[in-house]
């Protein structure tokens, strides 16, 4: 990680209201560079190699903090950990494979926010959609052919 965050991530930490503290600087840097999905746990690993000295409640406390901001993103395909992304400004979705558990974007087939109507909404008014497609990623299909 970078020696000091960037100030795109104070600005935008302001900008949204919040109080600039080292632990939500350096999450929202964690999700914003290299790997885009990550768990609470390689957060805290990043925050830590970062910071120092960090307790988990805390990266945990910014990362609930970025998410309700807007800043940052939560989602938990079935059977896996909650991942955290800092895409958040567009109505995505997520590709998970079944062998890996690795995890891409996909961006929304047609349309705006949201992509997909449903067929009744019981009066809600619907505002986002979440997709998540399942199957095997490329690495994964390479595998399985190697071995047959």
């Amino acid at each position: 990680m970078h020696c000091a965050a960037p100030s795109s991530e104070r600005h935008d930490l302001e900008a949204a209201g919040l109080r600039v503290t080292a632990q939500r600087l350096a999450a929202l840097e964690a999700l914003r560079v290299g790997r885009v999905h990550l768990t609470a746990d390689q957060v805290f690993d990043e925050v830590q190699a970062h910071l120092g000295t960090v307790s988990t409640q805390a990266v945990y406390d910014a990362l609930a903090t970025l998410c309700a901001a807007g800043l940052a993103r939560r989602i938990q395909p079935a059977k896996s950990p909650a991942l955290f992304e800092a895409r958040v400004a567009d109505n995505h979705h997520h590709v998970v494979c079944r062998s890996c558990a690795a995890v891409a974007d996909v961006d929304c087939a047609v349309g705006s926010a949201p992509c997909l109507e449903p067929s009744a909404a019981d009066g809600f008014t619907i505002d986002e959609a979440e997709v998540i497609y399942w199957g095997t990623c490329p690495t994964c299909q390479d595998l399985a052919t190697a071995r047959s």
